[in-house]
């Protein structure tokens, strides 16, 4: 038996291969921390009070804020206002018009496929007024409708009109005298998952019903703002740049392996078949198709990349518990996927309900940007439900799979007892194998604590503006998202190169002609095809014995 890579590689050799992974994982911080700006950018941009002439609401017509089509405009929304006065303006005749983005120092600015996907969060400014209060947990209606146009056209085409309802979340800080604006929390209003166009036009109403109680106690609306967050450009080029460059060498790496597992005579053991099926998913992952947005409108790459990603973390922690475990069962056990039904059971249920969370949201999305499961008190308590148990279940696993390790480590310990009554030779090879093994089992640990923390700060991040805060801080750097993408490579890499088999040379261990620890034959240990390396067969020999 020829064993892997791992046991037969020479320590100047393994050295070498260690060091160069650990600079190429650091170059993934450094690169984000560095060369890459921040993740992701918000611009702010006010509404303009447009004035609809017309006696009946006319949802087809296109208020723009600025340009050659510019509507007439309402300084504001006072009740001393002398258009408001003179002409008895009621609230349908109000239009808050967007045009995203804003102008920068006089010149015209306008959006870009580099940033990848959009999300559009709306900030009310209520003033308190006795005249027109402001009811707890009041119901804000909005006729709402989006048109796009690119830089070449001169005719906005509508994508999306839809009427929408949000609970409002207001105090007053400040004592409740006139004019004093309400401190509310942030509503979601729409989310794209491409931007494929060079200017969005955004066009809400508040039309009042008394009848069926649509906007009735919500106060006095004068002004509304739109926080538009995306991903920087800048960071989207050298985010692209990773991916191409790992999407080569995950794939050429995974190539060779299966090519080695191949050239065996006897078919892939359950290890090196998850093995290869993690690194096909980190293929997929890498897979930088991402840059067909640059020339297509893909509304559905934003559910897409979360697809991948959950795929990745399923696989990912499914290859952690099989790898563990092939390490703690004995030989009758070894090499069965049925033994793990429990284990993967619980991986699968939790990566379903994150697939029927995302497609509950994200999935009507595509049809209508302007949906959001947080609009009622129940969405809201069962995405937040949702977001905890994720992070408690993402910790429980941490905990389970440290205590997997522990018990292959107290394995491996238990078999140093029999290494005295072999020759020097043999002692020193089995030796050299724990070192490594360890080493390998705690760069494990390492990662799956990263990803944990990864996977808990995205779920915070993602619903950060949806608990009340104003700032919309994005917390997370770049350097922290870039690294943790480059450690999974990394160790996908390093361990389809360790746990290759290897194409040494085997002679016998007693010969006198020379003979190292990286061509010896373990003679003395039985050994089958489920096994993949020479440690396997010590910790089921001892196991059994």
């Amino acid at each position: 038996m020829a064993g892997v890579v791992l046991e037969n590689l020479s320590w100047k050799k393994l050295i070498i291969l260690g060091v160069f992974l650990l600079i190429l994982m650091i170059s993934f911080f450094l690169i984000g921390g560095y060369v890459a700006p921040n993740p992701s950018n918000v611009v702010t941009v006010l509404a303009t009070r447009c004035y609809d002439r017309g006696s009946k609401l006319n949802r087809s017509k296109w208020f723009v804020p600025r340009g050659p089509q510019k509507c007439e405009e309402l300084n504001n929304l006072s009740p001393t206002d002398e258009v408001i006065v003179n002409n008895s303006i009621t609230e349908k005749q109000v239009v808050f018009s967007f045009w995203i983005p804003g102008p920068r120092e006089g010149a015209e600015r306008r959006m870009s496929p580099l940033f990848q996907s959009m999300l559009g969060v709306l900030q009310l400014d209520i003033e308190h007024s006795a005249k027109v209060p402001l009811t707890e947990n009041a119901v804000l209606q909005l006729d709402v409708g989006m048109a796009v146009r690119n830089e070449e056209d001169t005719d906005w085409m509508p994508l999306a009109k839809s009427v929408e309802d949000r609970n409002l979340q207001c105090k007053l800080d400040k004592p409740k005298e006139e004019g004093y604006l309400y401190d509310c929390e942030l509503l979601q209003l729409f989310e794209l998952g491409s931007v494929a166009h060079h200017f969005y036009l955004v066009n809400i109403r508040l039309p009042v019903n008394f009848v069926k109680g649509y906007n009735v106690g919500i106060g006095r609306v004068v002004d509304m703002h739109i926080h538009v967050i995306h991903q920087n450009g800048g960071f989207t080029i050298v985010w692209m740049t990773m991916k191409c460059v790992m999407f080569v060498m995950v794939l050429s790496v995974l190539i060779w392996f299966w090519r080695r597992i191949m050239q065996l005579g006897r078919p892939p053991n359950l290890l090196e078949r998850t093995l290869f099926a993690l690194g096909v998913v980190m293929s997929i992952l890498n897979c930088p198709i991402e840059l067909l947005q640059l020339g297509l409108n893909i509304p559905f790459m934003l559910l897409l990349n979360d697809i991948r990603q959950g795929a990745f973390y399923a696989m990912l922690m499914s290859f952690w518990v099989i790898f563990a475990g092939e390490h703690i069962m004995d030989q009758t056990e070894r090499n069965r996927l049925s033994m793990y039904w429990k284990h993967l059971s619980a991986i699968i249920f939790g990566s379903i309900c994150l697939f029927v969370f995302d497609m509950c949201e994200r999935g009507i999305q595509l049809k209508n940007p302007f949906f959001s499961i947080w609009v009622t008190n129940a969405g809201t308590k069962l995405a937040l439900a949702f977001i905890i148990l994720a992070g408690i279940a993402a910790g429980c696993y941490f905990l389970f799979l440290c205590y997997m390790i522990f018990c292959v480590m107290k394995t491996i310990n238990s078999k140093k007892a029999s290494l005295p009554s072999m020759s020097q030779l043999r002692r020193r090879y089995y030796l050299g194998i724990m070192y490594r093994f360890r080493f390998l089992m705690l760069a494990t640990l390492v990662c799956a604590a990263f990803t944990v923390v990864f996977f808990i700060i995205s779920q915070l991040n993602e619903g950060e503006w949806r608990w009340g805060d104003h700032e919309l801080s994005l917390e997370y750097t770049s350097g922290f998202f870039t690294g943790v993408y480059g450690m999974w490579n990394v160790y996908v890499c390093g361990l389809l190169s360790l746990y290759a088999p290897s194409h040494k040379t085997v002679v016998d261990m007693d010969s006198t002609d020379g003979s190292t620890e990286e061509n010896v034959q373990l003679t003395q240990l039985p050994t089958t095809p489920s096994e993949t390396s020479a440690l396997q067969a010590l910790t089921s020999k001892a196991a059994q014995d």
